[in-house]
């Protein structure tokens, strides 16, 4: 099979781009289509792929700049030539999903996500808090354009995959497909528990809107207790200004120091809504208890402490299996609150049955499960 890849963007190592890592380890021979590489950023598996980006890669200033040229990303990842491909399988949560493929390739989509900043979370992206009045008026110009090409292009798309059971109902919503169910990996042979403890509470996150850092500063600016939080982004100065004392941004960090975090923490933070959400799976798999806000992928990574299901239930009454907390109202004062009563209950808390619930995400299983997909459907396409 001659199979061509598509992401986004390289950038970085985050969640998306560890799945595709997977996707390269399976396709070694694979080509990557992507709108721009930066080099180097990537884990050796990705870097040494065949890489083959868009011409947004040769404009100017594009590393810093390339999210504001949302409005011709979809004539750039138009413009590859992907004749010839049995099998392009993109990774998308903007416009990889896109590409144009002939009538006899196949075309399966890992979507991540429907376009977040033209749908559900246009005015947390464009407000405006967010954007100023230049950057406001241009997106509202072709916001219209951009939700009709990306219904339009939807429909490119042979088979979708989501990556969890809340972003299936927003591939249904927005683009009118069903799709199949294969949650991502995470990579339990590397994130592990160990023997170190200390007082302090974690977050593991971009510093952008969508992730709400800024609940996690405010609740822990008013309770006082130790935060850290790794990452970097868009709103760091602004987090900076807000963090008291007892809060350190520590900026991004390498895969080894996130981990040595995980397993040293008291319990990790998760104030954002997220797709899926990688980071509470690598939390749990270093034996690590969460505190998340109770709505999106997280109501399907953890086990609430609060769980009425009778047969996770020991003789106690308390959730034998469980692996955090929810908080249900997305401000400072319900983590707040969450985290006091995490204070009080964090005996409870199993590290065994916490990694075990990581365990069934392992990167393995998901290896398995995404090849054996591709080659059925290849097989039925055929």
């Amino acid at each position: 099979m001659k199979v061509a890849l598509v992401h986004d963007w390289l950038t970085g190592m985050r969640g998306g781009e560890k799945v595709l890592e997977v996707f390269c380890e399976l396709f070694p021979n694979a080509h990557i289509y992507t709108l721009l590489h930066n080099k180097g950023s990537l884990s050796d598996t990705i870097e040494g792929m065949d890489i083959r980006t868009s011409f947004i890669q040769r404009l100017p200033l594009i590393k810093k700049k390339y999210r504001h040229l949302l409005p011709i990303f979809p004539t750039a990842i138009e413009r590859f030539d992907l004749r010839g491909y049995d099998i392009v399988l993109s990774s998308s949560h903007c416009v990889a999903k896109g590409v144009v493929t002939s009538t006899d390739t196949l075309h399966i989509c890992y979507c991540f996500t429907p376009m977040r900043y033209i749908w559900d979370l246009y005015n947390l992206y464009f407000g405006k808090e967010r954007a100023g009045m230049t950057t406001r008026l241009a997106t509202s110009l072709v916001l219209n354009y951009l939700r009709k090409w990306d219904v339009k292009s939807s429909k490119r798309v042979d088979k979708f995959v989501a990556i969890s059971g809340y972003i299936a109902e927003r591939i249904k919503k927005n683009y009118g497909r069903e799709s199949d169910l294969i949650y991502p990996p995470v990579d339990c042979s590397y994130f592990k528990p160990g023997l170190s403890h200390d007082d302090f509470y974690l977050m593991v996150s971009p510093l952008a809107p969508n992730k709400r850092v800024d609940i996690a500063v405010n609740a822990f600016n008013s309770i006082g207790l130790p935060l850290i939080v790794i990452g970097s982004g868009q709103e760091e100065k602004k987090l900076e200004k807000m963090a008291g004392e007892n809060i350190k941004l520590m900026g991004w960090q390498s895969d080894e120091v996130v981990r040595d975090h995980y397993v040293r923490c008291k319990a990790l933070i998760f104030p954002g809504v997220e797709d899926f959400g990688i980071v509470p799976l690598e939390a749990q798999a270093c034996g690590k208890p969460v505190i998340a806000f109770g709505k999106g992928g997280a109501l399907e990574t953890i086990i609430p402490l609060d769980s009425k299901t009778p047969n996770m239930k020991n003789e106690t009454g308390v959730s034998g299996n469980a692996t955090g907390l929810f908080f249900y109202e997305q401000t400072p004062e319900s983590l707040g609150q969450a985290v006091a009563h995490f204070e009080k209950v964090q005996s409870s808390f199993n590290w065994q049955m916490i990694r075990k619930n990581a365990e069934s995400f392992d990167r393995a299983i998901f290896k398995e499960k995404i090849m054996c997909y591709i080659e059925q459907e290849f097989n039925e396409f055929k």
